[in-house]
Parts: structure tokens; sequence; C-alpha cells
């Protein structure tokens, strides 16, 4: 696929980086494409954003405020979250993001997940994924 798209995540549970990889695969991203939050390697120019996150509640971790608080539209045109949590954690998020300077676009679909246990519970099922994926190409259509 000929976009530039980053999947962070901030979760120790091994279900959220199994779908941070598998929308690597599907969509045929280049190496560095996913990776936690804070990346190694800044976002810069990225087309979309794809922020997976356990988050539970309008506390955000420092680390993650921080990330999202640096998040212009240089660095990212389009940002969409995927959250194991509650819509309380998202309307936190997206009050960090709107907060930026340049304000980015925030898709408005945000897609909500069972993260799992953060010891097992690292399978995708069939249908999880497929969901992830049209949600994916959601994203991708309604791009700005």
């Amino acid at each position: 696929m000929a976009i530039k798209m980053r999947v962070l995540y901030n979760s120790a549970k091994p279900k959220i980086k199994n779908i941070a990889n598998d929308i690597k695969a599907h969509y045929e991203l280049g190496v560095n494409a996913v990776d936690v939050i804070p990346p190694a390697y800044s976002c810069d120019k990225e087309r979309v954003v794809i922020m997976i996150l356990s988050a539970k509640g309008a506390h955000l971790d420092d680390s993650l405020r921080l990330f999202c608080q640096e998040l212009t539209k240089a660095r990212a045109q389009n940002i969409a979250l995927m959250i194991d949590g509650n819509e309380a954690a998202a309307n936190a998020i997206k009050e960090v993001i709107a907060n930026v300077a340049q304000n980015n676009a925030v898709y408005d679909e945000v897609l909500y997940i069972k993260g799992g246990l953060p010891i097992i519970g690292g399978a995708l099922k069939p249908e999880e994924r497929t969901a992830i994926i049209e949600w994916v190409d959601r994203v991708i259509a309604n791009l700005k």
C-alpha cells in the first residue's frame, strides 16, 4: 500500500501488539511502521497515525499525554484511535490532541476493543481481525 501510515501502541498486553503487527502485515507497511508510544523514531509527515491504547478513565499516562501534545499537523495529518478501555479515555486523548496548536484531523469513529489479559490472550479471533481491518479501511477512505 502506498500510504505513509504508522501504527503506535501503548499497552503491555500482547493482544494489542499483535493487532498492531496484523495491521502492518495486512497493509504491507515499512519496517518502522509499528512502534510503542513514545516511538523510537518520531512521526514525520505521516498521512495517518493509528494509535492503539489501553486506557481507562480521564487520567492519561504522562508519556502518552506528552506524545499526544507533540502530534502537530507536520508530524501527523490524521489520527485514528483504537481503545482498549472506555469513552472517557478516548475523550481525554481527543482533548489533548485538539489542544495542539495546528489541529490534526482526528477520525470520529473510535474503535473499542477488548485487549485481553496482560499475560495471556494474545490471539486475535477471525471476527476481531475482520472488524479491525474494516475499521482501518474506513479510516483510510476518510482521510483529509
